[in-house]
Order: C-alpha cells, then structure tokens, then sequence
C-alpha cells in the first residue's frame, strides 16, 4: 500500500519545499499539505490544520487515512527569543499532539525536524558529534532537545517509527526569511541580486553549518525511505552541508557581482551563534542511511544567484 502523507507546516521554508518535492514522488492525491492558512502555495490537497488543536489533526488523519506524518510547524530560533514561553508553548504542544495522534491512529512513520540549535557551549565547536552533550541557551534550542527526548520516548514506549535530522542552516530560494539565526545567507542573496547593499547581523567571520535546501528535502525523504533495520539513532541524526561565514559568502558573491557591498553590525543573533556548531560531525548518518551532500559554497551561490534572477523577472 503506497504512503499517504500529511504535511503539517506546509507552508514554511523546508515545508514548502518538500511538500512539492513529495507531490512530485508520490502524486498529489497522495500528499496532504496543511498550516495554519491556505495561502494558495499547492495544486493538491490542503488542509487548514492548528497544530496546537489534537482533535483537528486526528480529524485529517482518519479521513485521509494518513500514514505517515512530518512534523514542521514551529517558531524559529530568533523569533523565539522574542516571546520565548510562547514558543515554547507551540514547539512542545504541536509536537505532542503529533506523537499522541501518531500513537493513537498507528502511524506508520512519523519525522521530526531538530536543529543545530540543540548544542551549546559543552558541545565541541568543531565537528561536533552526534552524541554531544546538549546544553542549549535559546528556547527554541530548549525545545528541540525536548521535542528529540519525546521522539526517543514514544518509539521506546509505544514503538512508533520516529525519525529526525537536525538541520543546519538552510539556504533555499523558494521562501523569504523566516525568524532563524542563519537567515542571513539567504537574505545576502536577495540583496545581490537586487543590486542592493547587504547589512549583517554577524560578524565577518562567524562560521556555522549550511546547507542547501535541495540537500535538505533529500535528506528528509531519505532517512524517511530507509528501511527501519538501519535506522539505530531515535534522538536526531546530525546533517552536514557546508560550514562558512558572511565573509566567505560575500566573496563568492563578488565573483558574480563584483560591486557588492556588505558591513556588519552584529546583533542579539551573534550570542546565538557564538554557542553553535562551527562544523558538525555527520558520520552516523552517513553510515547508517548513506548521508552524503551534494552542494558545495560555489554551487549554492551559482544557484541561488540564478534561481533568484528568474523569480525576479516573473514579478517585474
């Protein structure tokens, strides 16, 4: 019997992406997308779904007799500073509503979205393991770390399939910026293209984890795809893409429009990334389901230089 997915946060930087992604692999009729609102992002199926509503979820599940679940609905790492009890709130409330209607309904699968953002100043800063110890300073970190342990709960408890990755910073061209402490390499982009002076809220050298949204999404459908046998870590997987600062980014940049400017003026972002990763150590990914990234610095640049070109002339 073939997968039957629902989407929840649908409409969100990775989620509108790999809801397309999915629609593409497994047919629209198959791929249920959902968020708060129906913006008109998809051709298929959508379903306005308030995560922090159980009865709601159960409700789009049992009529489309859902299968699998991906999880993507939560408030970013900086907007979560900004009202941190409600974003602790959403990111544990709408997660738990997933376990218990995955636990209820006999899900078959379910994914989690983790971050980066789980590590703090215990953890080594360069090729940070897997099993680091997770001392997190942000609520969204806080709720990470908590939303893994839950994840681990449930498939020890109830043996629910739950699989997750913790994303570094991802690059894509399809959404604009979203609330995250690596918002600033895909707003640089915009700015370029647009002929337009870039302001950075990091300083020249701060040097996290990318990666590219493309790597991303098949991530995402991979460690989903891998058969359970393989799967030995319920906590979250680290991904790797690409580890650089803005000053890397913007030399690259100035390959391409050598007339760019870029200044710095770090903000309260710089405190969040000076407790992350500056390289993450993906090999239990990579040896479990294969893991490996395709993009390297120039080929996201190329990228999303060209992408953004495109959708630029659409709208002129």
């Amino acid at each position: 019997m073939s997968a039957v997915i629902l989407v929840i946060g649908a409409n969100g930087q990775v989620g509108s992406v790999l809801t397309k992604t999915l629609q593409d692999k497994y047919g629209k009729e198959r791929i249920i997308a959902s968020d708060l609102e129906d913006i008109g992002k998809f051709d298929g199926i959508f379903e306005v779904i308030d995560a922090m509503n159980i009865d709601r979820i159960k409700e789009v599940v049992l009529q489309y007799k859902v299968t699998q679940i991906y999880h993507l609905a939560a408030i970013l790492s900086a907007n979560g500073e900004g009202d941190p009890l409600r974003a602790w709130d959403i990111n544990i409330k709408t997660w738990l509503n997933v376990l218990e209607t995955s636990r209820i309904c006999n899900i078959e699968r379910v994914f989690y979205p983790s971050s980066i953002a789980v590590f703090g100043n215990s953890a080594p800063r360069n090729s940070t393991p897997n099993n680091a110890y997770l001392d997190p300073e942000t609520v969204y970190g806080i709720s990470k770390v908590d939303g893994e342990n839950w994840a681990q709960y449930y498939h020890i408890k109830y043996g629910l399939d739950v699989r997750s990755i913790r994303y570094p910073g991802v690059i894509g061209y399809q959404s604009l910026p979203n609330g995250g402490t690596t918002d600033y390499a895909v707003d640089i982009f915009h700015k370029a293209v647009l002929n337009e002076p870039f302001t950075c809220f990091l300083n020249k050298e701060t040097t996290l984890p990318m990666i590219f949204i493309d790597d991303a999404i098949r991530a995402t459908i991979e460690i989903m795809e891998t058969p359970i046998e393989n799967i030995k870590v319920r906590t979250s997987y680290n991904i790797a893409g690409i580890s650089f600062s803005p000053e890397e980014i913007a030399f690259e940049i100035k390959g391409l429009y050598p007339d760019f400017k870029i200044d710095y003026k770090p903000d309260f972002r710089q405190d969040i990334a000076d407790k992350w990763p500056k390289s993450i150590n993906d090999s239990e990914a990579r040896m479990d389901w294969d893991w490996e990234p395709e993009y390297d610095l120039w080929a996201i640049t190329e990228t999303m230089i060209s992408k953004l070109i495109e959708q630029y002339k659409m709208t002129v």
